[in-house]
């Protein structure tokens, strides 16, 4: 029989690449993938537009759910500055922004108040203001977007280190 671990960190970038700004979260991933060594008992994975599945098994199975969840995504705050990489949690984000918080839309927003409220998952949202979301298939960051990418992962790193209390190496090229 095969026991099934989860991971002490889940750290899961949000986003379809073929739309502009909205890569992010997978940029994020990618990066840390490239200039990171985490702790093995960290999960890093590009989960694209698909989260909800995840978020439905850690309910589903909440001795699976990670200690700490850190979801990466871009977003359109018209009170944030393109490029702006903030933090916030589930219970954070403005009731007018619930159906257009972009972790692929509602009910991914309830699943993750419900994650942080009946499991003891922290849930932290790394997340980006957009410059640009093409209305067709235009592959690639905006500028600002490239910057924010290269500053979540600092952020991302140091949630890590908080958690773990230990050393993560970032080289920066």
């Amino acid at each position: 029989m095969h026991k099934i671990t989860s991971p002490e960190v889940a750290v899961f970038g949000c986003g379809n690449m073929l739309l502009g700004d909205d890569g992010f979260g997978p940029a994020v991933i990618a990066r840390l993938e490239q200039k990171c060594m985490l702790p093995a008992s960290v999960r890093v994975e590009d989960v694209g537009t698909g989260i909800r599945e995840y978020l439905f098994d850690y309910m589903l199975a909440p001795d699976l759910a990670p200690e700490m969840l850190i979801i990466l995504d871009a977003v359109d705050f018209s009170d944030r500055a393109p490029g702006e990489v903030f933090t916030i949690t589930p219970d954070a984000i403005p009731a007018k922004k619930i159906h257009d918080f972009s972790l692929h839309q509602f009910p991914t927003v309830n699943l993750l108040r419900e994650l942080a409220d009946y499991t003891d998952t922290s849930v932290h949202i790394v997340a980006a203001r957009t410059e640009h979301i093409p209305d067709a298939i235009s592959p690639g960051l905006t500028q600002a977007m490239r910057r924010a990418v290269r500053e979540a992962s600092e952020v991302v790193r140091h949630l890590i280190i908080e958690k773990f209390q230990e050393n993560c190496e970032v080289t920066v090229p």
